[in-house]
């Protein structure tokens, strides 16, 4: 069956084009990672890295680009920072939730359009925050002010470059594309996080690798069954007669899967913890004063792993029912089973069923929800643990990994199945 599936994609020659330009985008995604900007001190980037959580985990999601201060650093970022935005004011504009919802494909890409927008003036924010702050701790030395100018277009304009392969991806080849940008990234690391294992291997630690790996496997397999759970809601469908021929009257399944939001609400977590960090090196630029108070603060907060762990992980909760609500509407479903003659045995048409289903839809969530916010503080509690930097990459890494392959592969598996038919 496997090598069947191989063969497929290798003859159909539109599947293996969408493939070979997926890995030729992510080919040019690795190199732009491996081009820095200049006036890099290594020594000092790689100490501040090893002793910062916050940006190590950054680290990951930008593809290693932040550990040599690439063109392309600041990873897919801004851009999902502007989608953020733009989906939380969708709650707050009722012309916006029209556009985005009811507007059909035309009105979907005018909001994609404003989020892209938005990715340039939040990628100078972040941009000009992260080398402020790098310049303050001696990374980045010997810079003019012009030099310092130059820097900043080029990791706006590396992020922005991002941001069209990871649509190009999406539009042309297979997969989500700024998911799989992500996934790149993380993968790359493992060489390096194998190799700082390896080096700093300890035989007297074997027990707590060997733990560490059993543990990873658990987080697997719990990753998988809870991406892959569904609550199935019952309907039935009304028999009509037209003619003198009876239609309907078959029954199927609603599924609803537990973690509806994927690996978003991580993403958008991390994205919105950036925030503090780059305000709080903004704001340390301008000498004494409140504003040297607030930053102080910022940076106090984003250093405590209490506080970060507790904020990050009520972010990616909170997130799991924000990115659930803004993309499943019950009221809709209701309305469309109403339409095509289907019901829910036991519940009336209409607005009792939209409420049933929410109901439901709420209570898995839950389960999802606190799932994902434990594999995402599970890093931090394995540094705590263990105090070693090489097994702290833990459970977020691993959901956005797993989910990204399950995904990616049941979008092949679907054109394969269409060309099968064929």
């Amino acid at each position: 069956m496997f090598w069947n599936k191989l063969r497929i994609i290798f003859n159909d020659r539109d599947l293996r084009k969408k493939i070979l330009f997926v890995l030729f985008v992510l080919v040019l995604f690795r190199i732009g990672s491996s081009i820095p900007i200049p006036g890099i001190d290594q020594g000092r980037l790689a100490s501040f890295l090893s002793g910062n959580q916050f940006f190590g985990l950054l680290n990951i999601f930008s593809g290693g680009g932040l550990s040599n201060l690439s063109i392309v650093m600041l990873g897919v970022a801004p851009y999902i920072t502007g989608t953020i935005i733009m989906q939380l004011l969708t709650m707050i504009f009722p012309k916006l939730k029209e556009m985005y919802h009811e507007e059909g494909e035309a009105g979907k890409q005018k909001f994609n359009q404003y989020s892209r927008m938005l990715t340039v003036p939040l990628a100078f924010l972040q941009g000009f925050g992260l080398l402020a702050l790098l310049g303050r701790e001696g990374i980045l030395v010997n810079l003019t002010l012009f030099e310092r100018i130059v820097n900043i277009i080029i990791v706006i304009t590396g992020s922005v470059i991002l941001m069209w392969l990871g649509e190009l991806i999406s539009e042309k080849g297979i997969g989500n594309g700024v998911s799989l940008l992500i996934f790149a990234g993380i993968v790359a690391s493992l060489p390096g996080t194998i190799q700082q294992i390896a080096f700093t291997f300890d035989p007297s630690q074997i027990p707590l690798y060997l733990g560490f790996l059993i543990a990873s496997v658990f987080v697997v397999a719990g990753v998988i069954v809870i991406t892959e759970a569904e609550r199935p809601i019952p309907v039935s469908y009304a028999k009509q007669v037209r003619g003198n021929k009876m239609y309907g009257g078959a029954s199927t399944h609603l599924p609803l899967r537990v973690n509806q939001a994927g690996v978003i609400p991580i993403i958008f977590a991390i994205s919105i913890l950036l925030f503090p960090q780059m305000i709080a090196n903004v704001l340390a630029g301008f000498g004494g004063g409140i504003m040297k108070t607030i930053a102080n603060f910022l940076a106090a907060f984003m250093n405590n792993g209490w506080l970060y762990g507790a904020s990050y992980f009520i972010l990616v909760f909170a997130f799991t029912y924000f990115y659930t609500a803004v993309t499943f509407d019950p009221e809709a479903l209701s309305t469309n089973l109403q339409k095509s003659g289907a019901f829910v045995p036991g519940i009336r048409p209409g607005r009792p069923t939209a409420e049933y289903i929410g109901r439901v839809l709420n209570r898995i969530t839950l389960v999802g929800a606190i799932f994902l916010g434990l594999i995402a503080v599970l890093p931090i509690g394995m540094r705590a643990l263990t105090g070693m930097q090489a097994l702290a990459m833990g459970g977020t890494a691993l959901l956005i990994v797993v989910s990204v392959v399950l995904e990616t592969i049941k979008q092949i598996e679907s054109q394969i199945v269409m060309r099968e038919y064929e």
